[in-house]
């Protein structure tokens, strides 16, 4: 059932817990009993290398802003289930949360277990998503494993709060859940999932500003929070109606937006998320700038949308057009945002980062695509059909599927008849083409002997937002030769995200180099290390590892052309830079001291 969209809130339900730091009454919100306005900036440890951790916290803080907030990507703490979640180096999120603290800041945590983020499957993993299971309901087979992870999870978050001595002021329930479903039996549950476990700060909802999305993501006696990019007064109207009592909270303003491959960047006008900036802040509102900071998908880790079945991956770079900038760099946007949060005083970041010269150095092919793939050791699954992504254990990168038909002599029709999302096809070694599900056909040429078929399938990014979350990957649907299937698939997992220096050693060396495509290596030398901007010209799409250490994805089709590489990645002396090129693999390397993200396109999301 739904909540009646009149709901009031009586004072007594306005705080989890008597020493909660925040706590509202009479449209107000206090922190420990003194009015307060929440001036939030969203900046994500997963996407920020952690030796920059302190810096870019900083630079919230230069912008005015007293708190910040971060989703908890479940997934990038547990992507394998017989593995216990890690919580040291890059994932240790109490650091971050500390660090936070040392710095001045309240921190707002968003749990989940969903986040959308434009992050692989919105977060969660795709060992549980694989499985026969409705994701973000009261369904068992998803409560339980959340259930596991909070057990694990919550505690910690909960020795940070401020009744503990420590930083963090608020807590989401799940995230923008009417935006999905509407079962509310699991919202109270997770709400009790939080408190159980220690939770005694505020805890809030966000949901996007419509009576639809409101109805299916509030819970009565937890406060409502809003996102969006334009028309607060619109919001502040609908909340007013609906939770009179209530502060006003946008719990994401977006300010900018994030880019998908094949498509323009996108950019949103300073003075038009200013304008709205000051729309929120109006009478006492409290607000949560998304990205304040939005760093880098790292490795693998970008997400996709469905946009009506076409999938649309998003790019390495998390820029988003946010007022400090992948780099750090402060924008002409953190200047005039900065002024509107009505900060004063100096500065005590640069306004950017010292950057490597700019050079360009040689790219040499050193094996072929399909010979350096098989050199790194991986198990291999002999079944009548191709193993999808899910049943092999992979999260993300390739699998080489083989099989051996005989084909009869002449031209034949190869269908591939459900790939997600994109295959390299090669027929005794010779790449027949590239399919994917709008061009799923190839002609393979047979002589009436078998024919070694070799398939590789990437995938390209899972859905983080929607009805097609959880979506499997692989070779989905039978491969057929004209109408007759075929059977009999060695499958081979390629699990790229998680090669280092000794897999792509194995892989490079596994020379020569005969085709366009295949494993390319290019080495420089540093002084000091800084940040660098890494192109490939006349290459056209792949991976690219620095001194082992996944950097992302590079495609032709943009609109990101650089890939940021941050200094902490680099060492004094000699460093190497790794290319995976799958198609057509150009001769050098460059090495820029500014980004390049592409030709820009204002966007501003609006709700309807």
């Amino acid at each position: 059932m739904t909540e009646p969209s009149t709901t009031h809130i009586s004072p007594a339900h306005t705080t989890t817990d008597a020493a909660s730091a925040l706590t509202w009454r009479g449209g107000r919100l206090y922190r420990h009993g003194a009015p307060h306005r929440v001036l939030s900036g969203a900046l994500h440890y997963f996407r920020v290398h952690p030796d920059l951790w302190r810096d870019r916290i900083r630079r919230l803080a230069d912008l005015g802003l007293n708190t910040v907030d971060t989703y908890v990507a479940w997934n990038f703490h547990q992507p394998r289930e017989d593995r216990a979640p890690r919580f040291d180096g890059w994932r240790d999120v109490e650091r971050f949360v500390r660090t936070a603290g040392e710095e001045g800041l309240d921190v707002i945590v968003r749990p989940g277990p969903y986040i959308c983020a434009e992050w692989s499957n919105g977060g969660l993993p795709s060992w549980l998503t694989g499985r026969d299971v409705a994701v973000r309901s009261s369904d068992p087979a998803f409560t339980s494993a959340v259930d596991a992870w909070f057990d694990e999870l919550v505690p910690r978050l909960a020795a940070l709060q401020t009744a503990e001595g420590g930083p963090v002021v608020a807590v989401q329930v799940e995230n923008e859940f009417g935006s999905f479903g509407d079962d509310h039996a699991y919202l109270r549950r997770l709400r009790r999932a939080l408190t159980s476990r220690g939770i005694r700060e505020l805890l809030f909802t966000a949901d996007g500003p419509t009576e639809l999305m409101l109805d299916g993501g509030t819970l009565p006696g937890t406060l409502t929070a809003v996102t969006l990019g334009s028309k607060p007064e619109a919001a502040r109207r609908l909340l007013a109606a609906r939770r009179p009592d209530e502060p006003f909270l946008v719990a994401e303003f977006w300010n900018g937006w994030f880019d998908h491959w094949g498509k323009r960047h996108h950019v949103r006008g300073v003075e038009s998320a200013v304008d709205t900036l000051r729309g929120i802040l109006a009478d006492g509102g409290s607000v949560s700038v998304y990205m304040a900071h939005g760093g880098t998908n790292f490795g693998l880790w970008a997400g996709a949308n469905d946009d009506a079945g076409r999938l649309r991956p998003v790019v390495t770079s998390y820029d988003s057009d946010a007022p400090i900038a992948e780099d750090g760099t402060l924008t002409d946007k953190f200047f005039a945002v900065r002024e509107a949060l009505g900060a004063v005083g100096p500065l005590r970041s640069p306004a950017r980062l010292p950057t490597l010269p700019p050079a360009r150095v040689p790219l040499v092919h050193r094996s072929d695509l399909l010979a350096g793939l098989r050199a790194v050791p991986a198990p291999t699954s002999t079944a009548p059909r191709p193993a999808s992504f899910e049943r092999l254990g992979l999260d993300a990168g390739m699998v080489l599927h083989t099989a051996r038909p005989r084909v009869p002599a002449g031209e034949h029709r190869l269908l591939l008849t459900d790939v997600r999302d994109r295959a390299l096809v090669f027929a005794d070694g010779a790449l027949l083409g590239m399919a994917d599900a709008d061009a799923p056909e190839l002609v393979v040429r047979g002589t009436g002997d078998v024919v070694r078929l070799d398939v590789l399938v990437e995938n390209l990014g899972r859905v983080n937002y929607g009805p097609g979350i959880g979506g499997h990957k692989g070779l989905l649907g039978p491969v057929l030769v004209d109408r007759r299937i075929v059977q009999g698939w060695d499958s081979t997992p390629l699990a790229l995200q998680e090669w280092s220096g000794g897999e792509l050693a194995e892989a490079v060396a596994a020379g020569p180099a005969s085709t366009r495509a295949g494993f390319a290596v290019a080495r420089f030398d540093v002084g000091t290390p800084a940040d660098t901007f890494l192109a490939l010209p006349g290459s056209a799409r792949g991976l690219v590892w620095v001194n082992g250490f996944l950097l992302g994805r590079h495609w032709e089709i943009g609109p990101q052309v650089t890939l940021y590489c941050p200094a902490p990645l680099l060492r004094p002396g000699g460093n190497t830079v790794t290319v995976l090129e799958l198609e057509r693999l150009g001769g050098v390397l460059e090495l820029r001291d500014r980004p390049e993200l592409g030709p820009p396109e204002e966007y501003v999301e609006e709700f309807d």
